[in-house]
């Protein structure tokens, strides 16, 4: 799969029906997966991870924000960097982290990806996570 950069919105709690509503805007396959589902013992109803993915080639990522972390409007949006190649993506993540905050070392996760996630030197949030190639 090639790597590729989207936006990746954070909801409070409503993120099934936000990603349920931008499916009807904008068509498309969409995928909903819960903290539950990937066997975290809070939070089992909420969204860990939604996709969905556009006819016009849009992606369009979100979750909801986990209990205990906190939800502010206005910067719930991060950029999101996925994909399988994981030295274009390492590299990627080595240059946006140096400077920056990291907040989730890029390492192997419950779901079985690398992912971490950091704010740049310009104050942009990120994410990258890296697949194993199929």
């Amino acid at each position: 799969m090639p790597s590729r950069l989207n936006p990746y919105i954070s909801f409070d709690g409503d993120a099934r029906a936000a990603m349920e509503f931008y499916r009807e805007v904008f068509g498309g396959e969409l995928e909903l997966h819960t903290f539950g589902e990937f066997g975290a013992d809070h939070d089992q109803d909420k969204i860990m991870h939604g996709m969905l993915e556009t006819p016009s080639g849009f992606t369009l990522m979100a979750a909801d924000t986990p209990t205990g972390m906190e939800y502010k409007p206005g910067t719930n949006v991060t950029v999101s960097l996925s994909g399988d190649d994981g030295d274009e993506l390492r590299g990627y993540w080595e240059k946006l982290s140096a400077k920056g905050t990291v907040s989730a070392p890029l390492e192997k996760q419950m779901w079985g990806d690398e992912f971490g996630a950091c704010v740049d030197q310009f104050g942009v949030s990120w994410m990258v996570n890296i697949s194993e190639p199929s």
